[in-house]
């Protein structure tokens, strides 16, 4: 049996998140009838992590064990060819057979794009999310620094069904900036984990500040434990990239 991991990039728009479920068309559900046809029996895609219905990816890390022995350009050729050209897997390597993509990360990258401008090309609409009316991007570039460091994220997520488990929702935010690129406000944040609806529930309240509905006091005070805060507002989907997933490889 062989262990593959792989980079998937795709355009979330017209798929119901990454993972599987009854009667919806999803990443990880389409990736599994492909590569289980390629194999010739069902086959488990794991993946770093559940990004939502809309969301996009640049470099979400998967993995398979297979026991065809097909070299993995091979692989990576005969998989693209079947799929839809809204996913496209990348970086094929054999590792170790416990490696799985989402125990074994250490950080990850989203980016939240948003459009400024009065005018956004039909080209350009299903990966930004078109906002010109006007903000405080200065104080919204401020708030964003006060996300840094190690905090309760709970007023930032959004109800899990792995909330019964009372696991922890501390994450460390290793990298938070928003800045202007253009016609484009991109806010970049990396971090040790996401909770569900995270990224977008943590634009939604920068979008506050920059409204003037919100300080970065407010921001804040969200973060601290046991705060009763309830979570939100979020922010659509369709601006939200994860750009990577990095691991020790040592």
């Amino acid at each position: 049996m062989r262990r593959l991991r792989f980079d998937v990039a795709y355009d979330g728009t017209d798929f119901h998140g990454w993972q599987v479920q009854p009667g919806q068309v999803t990443i990880q559900g389409v990736l599994e009838e492909i590569i289980g046809g390629v194999e010739g029996r069902p086959v488990h895609v794991a993946g770093s992590g559940r990004t939502d219905a809309g969301v996009h990816a640049l470099a979400q890390v998967a993995a398979i064990s297979i026991e065809n022995p097909i070299p993995v350009d091979n692989f990576r050729r005969a998989v693209n060819r079947l799929l839809p050209n809204t996913i496209r897997i990348n970086r094929v390597r054999e590792v170790r057979s416990d490696f799985h993509p989402r125990f074994d990360a250490v950080r990850k990258t989203y980016e939240f794009r948003t459009f400024r401008e009065e005018l956004c090309s039909p080209f350009l609409r299903r990966w930004v999310h078109y906002h010109p009316y006007p903000l405080n991007e200065k104080a919204m570039a401020e708030a964003a620094a006060v996300l840094l460091g190690e905090h309760d994220f709970t007023a930032f997520a959004a109800a899990d069904d792995r909330d019964a488990q009372s696991r922890s929702k501390v994450r460390e935010i290793f990298h938070s900036e928003l800045r202007r690129q253009g016609d484009t406000l991109v806010y970049r944040v990396t971090g040790s984990g996401f909770l569900k609806h995270m990224v977008r529930n943590m634009m939604g309240v920068l979008f506050e500040v920059g409204k003037g509905n919100l300080t970065a006091d407010d921001i804040g005070a969200r973060l601290q434990p046991n705060c009763g805060i309830r979570p939100g507002p979020s922010v659509p989907p369709s601006g939200l990239i994860l750009v990577s997933v990095e691991y020790d490889e040592a």
